[in-house]
């Protein structure tokens, strides 16, 4: 392989480390980054729900939540399901009880904006409004890679 320079080749092999089954433990630095990502999505997601689960539902529709004004049902759901989401993402790590429930959270979280970009594209027809889906949805699905494959938390003994 042809590297231009020695900090090519250090990309490469740092690279290499976290993609192959030789790297034994995680460094510092994965596990600060998810943890970062873990606490700000997890702000987001217990925001979001929270607002979802407290707000009425009329203005949750002036909010330009539309949809909620049809089903309000299905607002409180989502809502409650951004709220658990977010406990899930910070407090089995946090707390080393059953930690696995981070990497489940953040999975089902990114289900749940993958749900929303669609909800947006097919039904409503519009893309001015996918991007909050999409950024989240993607840095959820880097919480559940990184906390199940590449950092996981062990357990409290």
């Amino acid at each position: 392989m042809w590297f231009s320079n020695e900090t090519d080749f250090s990309l490469y092999t740092a690279l290499r480390g976290i993609r192959g089954k030789h790297m034994a433990t995680p460094s510092k630095g994965i596990h600060i980054g998810l943890w970062v990502l873990q606490v700000l999505l997890g702000l987001a997601f217990l925001g979001a729900g929270f607002m979802k689960l407290s707000t009425p539902i009329e203005e949750l529709t002036k909010m330009g939540m539309t949809w909620a004004g049809d089903m309000p049902a299905l607002a409180r759901f989502i809502g409650l399901s951004e709220f658990a989401g977010g406990l899930g993402l910070i407090l089995p790590s946090a707390t080393r009880i059953l930690p696995k429930l981070t990497w489940i959270a953040a999975a089902l979280l990114c289900l749940v904006m993958v749900l929303a970009f669609g909800y947006h594209v097919v039904i409503e027809g519009k893309l001015d409004n996918v991007g909050g889906s999409v950024v989240l949805g993607l840095l959820a699905a880097a919480v559940a890679v990184g906390r199940f494959k590449y950092a996981p938390i062990s357990p409290r003994n």
